[in-house]
């Protein structure tokens, strides 16, 4: 019982800024990326542009994403960029749900 208490406190204390699918993806595909365009992110995740913005603006808020906000020529740019806290954020939620699913996986066997 107290390895199956532990599995269910691993599972609950997991972050979750991270753990909403939407945000989840957002930090994913940021991780495997120098920096992204927001419209390149639109289009990959199929997200609407608020929708989008409400998930980066959370991402922000707890520091896992820059935004910068520039021009190509005349034309609004958004980049987003993975931060150090987020990196570090998304790996701890990985490790995380990885020894849940796993302690899952033996009680069930």
């Amino acid at each position: 019982m107290t390895s199956e208490r532990n599995n269910i406190d691993s599972l609950l204390a997991v972050d979750r800024v991270i753990h909403e699918p939407a945000r989840l993806v957002v930090l994913t595909i940021l991780a495997e990326a120098e920096a992204v365009e927001f419209k390149f992110l639109e289009q990959v995740t199929g997200l609407t542009k608020g929708n989008l913005s409400s998930h980066l603006a959370k991402l922000e808020d707890a520091q896992y994403v820059e935004i910068k906000k520039s021009f190509r020529g005349k034309i609004p740019l958004t980049t987003l960029k993975i931060t150090r806290r987020g990196r570090q954020a998304l790996e701890q939620y990985r490790k995380q749900f990885k020894t849940a699913l796993e302690q899952s996986a033996k009680r069930s066997s």
